[in-house]
């Protein structure tokens, strides 16, 4: 029977241990090393630092300074003609409504003139009653209560817009006036008006009915 043979362990003692363990630390840096990595990574931040405009400037071509020039000009001729085109098509609309409007005032004055005429010839015909308006008695009293008709009616055609013409004393202008007759008269100038025989009536600034008159020559 054969004898198997072993090759004996070879121990390591304690001392011989801990010096290998301290062999495979690493060094610490001296401060001279240290200084130079911190310049180092200085440095490199710097290099990486963004650049300024100028440097962007001198890093394009010329041709694409010049294209770009080009491209802002023509941005700006644009920019103009948008802002141009804006504000006269504002002002084309503020134009428009007041247009509009006009014409909406001028439909309601037209409409409103309309119904009103019908108006004024019961106010003829009440006044022509209150110049024979008898003083005395149960006639008398009548007379007041058609006076107040009459106010009120009128005070209602005012509140649409009616106005009676102020024009005794006055002279002649055919825009707001019609000769009845022409008289010869000491006490008025020649085209003064002397009597007005029929009132005339403004509807806004339109000549709603013309005044008749008496005009002295």
């Amino acid at each position: 029977m054969v004898e198997e043979t072993r090759e004996p362990t070879q121990k390591t003692s304690p001392d011989e241990h801990k010096g290998n363990h301290e062999e495979t630390e690493q060094a610490p840096e001296s401060n001279h090393t240290a200084q130079e990595r911190k310049d180092s990574q200085a440095n490199n931040a710097h290099e990486t630092s963004p650049a300024s405009a100028d440097e962007i400037v001198e890093l394009i071509a010329p041709e694409d300074i010049e294209a770009l020039k080009l491209e802002l000009a023509e941005a700006q001729a644009k920019a103009n003609e948008y802002l141009d085109g804006w504000q006269r098509s504002r002002a084309e609309f503020a134009n428009f409504k007041k247009r509009l409007e006009r014409d909406q005032a001028q439909a309601y004055q037209t409409a409103a003139g309309n119904v009103i005429k019908r108006y004024l010839e019961i106010l003829d015909d009440l006044e022509r009653a209150l110049k024979k308006r008898p003083q005395n008695g149960e006639g008398a009293a009548w007379a007041e209560g058609i006076e107040l008709i009459y106010h009120k009616l009128l005070a209602s055609l005012e509140a649409e817009g009616l106005k009676v013409m102020n024009i005794e004393g006055q002279l002649f202008d055919p825009n707001l006036h019609e000769a009845i007759t022409q008289e010869e008269s000491a006490d008025h100038q020649s085209g003064q008006i002397i009597e007005v025989l029929q009132h005339g009536y403004l509807l806004g600034d339109r000549v709603l009915r013309s005044a008749r008159v008496r005009v002295a020559k």
